[in-house]
């Protein structure tokens, strides 16, 4: 969950729109949207993005969402030129080693009064 929070982190300080919302995998309304979709609500293997009323999921919703915060963020819809096989294997690579590639932190987050109204559930 640390490091989903680093991920959250990150969007919330880079979405300077305020486009996105973020609710937690473990909370009701998460364990409902993974089982909807079909994927196991304990086992999160991948985030979700839905955008337009379309899930997104891996390496798929991950480079929708940082194109999604603006330039230069954009520019990782070059990713899209890659099979989507070699952007999932690289996406799962990149989740199973998460800790050793972000670290762990020492602190919890806590949002800011202007965050807070930005995670549902």
């Amino acid at each position: 969950m640390r490091v989903l929070l680093a991920w959250v982190q990150f969007a919330l300080k880079h979405d300077k729109a305020g486009r996105y919302r973020f609710l937690a995998a473990q909370s009701p309304l998460g364990a409902a949207l993974y089982r909807h979709y079909g994927l196991d609500d304990r086992d999160y293997e991948t985030n979700i993005l839905i955008e337009n009323g379309q899930a997104f999921f891996k390496a798929d919703g991950s480079i929708r969402m940082i194109a999604g915060l603006g330039s230069p963020w954009s520019a990782v819809r070059i990713f899209r030129l890659l099979p989507r096989k070699l952007r999932d294997s690289l996406y799962e690579f990149v989740a199973r080693n998460r800790l050793r590639i972000a670290g762990r932190r020492a602190s919890c987050f806590v949002p800011t009064p202007e965050q807070r109204n930005r995670f549902l559930g």
